[in-house]
Parts: structure tokens; sequence; C-alpha cells
């Protein structure tokens, strides 16, 4: 398929997506996020992809917001749809998926785009990027799992301190707040990231996979988190990861994971 506001290239069982709307500091209308929802789906079924990363074109932005044109004029029930379907097909997409995704955020992450980088496994910023979440600014809410991501990350206190003041932080605040794994400089964000990818591709994709599932399950409403690790940690005994991964163990070699 080919894509208007997306770039995707790979390398090293490493994807990379980016988003291409310069001219707008990337922020997301329904096009990209739709572009988007295809983009991380054909990945995920794409046995030679372990690692996605995520980032922004240009210097300026990773994203910086949602393209507040298209609903200026929305009703309730417009903003209701909008909502609920956005997080179906992307942001709760991206935190459901079985193979890792990281966010090379450089510049603005800021509404839809901090949404959309908390969605993903992974944080990583540039030295130079600014986060936050403005919508209360226009009137509004975050409407992308903004306001139930953050407080996860980053505890109730500060999340709401973010959201109600609609002011952006630094790089390096996102990080001693947890909001951010690494921070780097800007010049060296997409060598980072990828290094970090093939820390992961060198595992068990299956095994990853189970992890990421029952990590997210503590964070689920009526989801038992410890039952989804039990069951899931069960499954891994009849992967063919986990023979591979015994055998080369007590072999003293390196596993050669299928993901099967």
């Amino acid at each position: 398929m080919s894509y208007k506001n997306i770039l995707i290239a790979k390398e090293d069982a490493i994807a990379t997506i980016t988003i291409n709307r310069p001219e707008k500091l990337n922020a997301l209308n329904k096009i990209t996020i739709q572009e988007l929802h295809h983009a991380f789906k054909e990945l995920e079924t794409d046995s030679d992809t372990r690692v996605i990363i995520v980032t922004g074109s240009g210097q300026k932005a990773f994203v910086a917001g949602a393209d507040i044109a298209e609903f200026a004029n929305f009703s309730v029930e417009e903003g209701i749809q909008l909502a609920a379907k956005g997080q179906e097909i992307l942001f709760n997409f991206v935190e459901n998926l079985r193979i890792p995704v990281i966010a090379a955020i450089n510049g603005f992450a800021l509404g839809g785009g901090l949404e959309l980088a908390m969605a993903c496994h992974i944080r990583v910023a540039s030295d130079n990027a600014k986060m936050g979440l403005p919508e209360v600014s226009l009137g509004l809410i975050p409407g992308y799992g903004g306001t139930q991501r953050l407080p996860q990350l980053i505890g109730k206190g500060r999340a709401l301190e973010m959201i109600l003041s609609a002011e952006m932080i630094t790089a390096d605040e996102a990080y001693r707040t947890g909001l951010v794994n690494h921070v780097v400089p800007a010049d060296e964000l997409v060598s980072f990231s990828n290094a970090l990818a093939q820390k992961m591709i060198k595992n068990s994709p299956s095994a990853i996979g189970m992890a990421i599932k029952s990590v997210n399950a503590n964070f689920k409403e009526d989801v038992n988190g410890f039952e989804t690790e039990i069951k899931s940690f069960g499954k891994c005994f009849g992967t063919d990861d986990f023979k591979e991964g015994t055998k080369a163990f007590l072999e003293k070699r390196k596993a050669v994971f299928t993901g099967e």
C-alpha cells in the first residue's frame, strides 16, 4: 500500500515509521491515523519485523497534536466517535501490539502526539523535546487515552498538574518523572533507538509478545494481571522459541528464534 502521510523503512528486522507532515508539524489527522493503523497492522503480521520505531519527520516535531481544523465544528456525538475510533484503531492498537514499539520523540510531542508516544511500549526523547497535553486550553480534555496513560506513567498528582495547567515539560523533566525511558542528544536519537531495538531483536518474539500482554493486563479493568502472567508463562512452554532457547542455553550457544 502506498501512503500519503507516513514513510516506512526496514532494516535488520527493525521497521521505522516516520509521520511525514512536516508542514503541519506532523499533526494527526484522520488519514494519518488510518495509515498508521494499516502500517502497524501489516508490520505486526510480518514475521521479519521484530521491533517498530515510530518518529516524526524533521527536527521540530514528533507529532504536535491532532489536526484541530478537522474537528473544530464537531457535535457531542461526533466528538465521542472521534475519540472512540482513534483509541480503537491506533492508540489501544499500538499498546496491545505483540511486538515492541519504540517512540523516538524528536521535538514537540503535544496532545495526540504525546498520547501516541505513551501508547508505545518505550519512549526515547531528544534533549530538545517538549511534551504536554494542552487540550484544556482549547476547552477539551485529552481524548486518545491521555487521562489514563499519563497517570499510569508518572502518577496521579503530576498527571493532573500537566493536564490542568496545559503546560509543556522538557525532556529532562519527562525523564525525571518517568514519562520517557531515555533522553539523548538530538543527533543521536535515531542511532540510540536502533541500538535499543537491536537488543530486543535478539530475544524470543513469542516471549516478548507474552510479556507485553502480561504487563498490559495489570492496567486493564476486570483483568487479573497475575492470572494473565501465569497462563502466558505456561503457553511459552508450548512454543518452538522455548525449545530453542533452552536448548541453546544448555549447548552454550546463541539461540536462533523464529517467533513460533
